[in-house]
């Protein structure tokens, strides 16, 4: 992969679909970074014993929201455009996949070190989409942020791509820059601020989902 797969890196970092193809060609683990909100639902069905089903998105799905997670999910099915559309596709690669946000980040960081062993870990940020599903990847704050936790917390030498991430992590105020960036005033908009605390709870988890099979499931 030359150039565009980070090689020579322990820890890497690329955007969406093409990020997925790419580093999972040379990356022992992948962990997808959707903060708002797959991966902080995904952190939340876990943490309160349920498993996770990500799917492919379609038009008519619709995405259990953070805020409305009850106390025993069960098995949840977890349709979303980026995160789960992700998911999915990384298992095509055969690196193992973990599901990583801001709730859970040193958790996850310490599973992928151990799991990668000798190989290197990509970190992916779902990034948003312009159009919903079917536009173009639009990079977006949270999911930087997010993806900059959990290289900070791995000791391995970054990328440059993983270590400016890690930098605009250090240096922000996590809860402002998700209630006030583009995807936090949607979501706010849409009625759905209650997400939003859920989301930028930095370290509350020591859940660390893994996908086995076609389920995302507690390591």
């Amino acid at each position: 992969m030359g150039y565009w797969g980070q090689d020579g890196f322990g820890v890497r970092l690329e955007w969406g679909r093409e990020g997925v193809e790419t580093l999972g060609a040379t990356c022992a683990v992948l962990v997808i970074v959707d903060v708002l909100s797959f991966s902080t639902t995904v952190d939340l069905v876990l943490s309160r014993g349920g498993r996770a089903r990500p799917l492919t998105w379609r038009a008519d799905a619709r995405l259990p929201r953070p805020a409305a997670i009850g106390d025993s999910p069960g098995l949840t099915d977890l349709p979303s455009p980026n995160g789960a559309t992700l998911t999915t596709k990384a298992k095509e690669t055969g690196a193992t996949v973990l599901v990583g946000c801001l709730r859970n980040a040193d958790a996850v960081a310490e599973a992928a070190n151990e799991l990668a062993g000798t190989g290197a870990i990509g970190i992916i940020a779902a990034g948003e989409r312009w159009g919903v599903s079917q536009g173009p990847l639009r990079p977006c704050v949270e999911d930087h942020l997010g993806a900059g936790a959990i290289v900070t917390a791995l000791s391995r030498t970054k990328s440059p791509e993983a270590a400016l991430a890690s930098a605009a992590y250090q240096a922000t105020d996590v809860e402002r820059a998700l209630t006030e960036c583009s995807s936090g005033r949607e979501l706010i908009g849409k009625g759905h601020g209650a997400d939003i605390p859920l989301a930028a709870a930095l370290n509350v988890s020591t859940t660390v989902p893994i996908l086995k099979t076609d389920l995302l499931e507690q390591l």
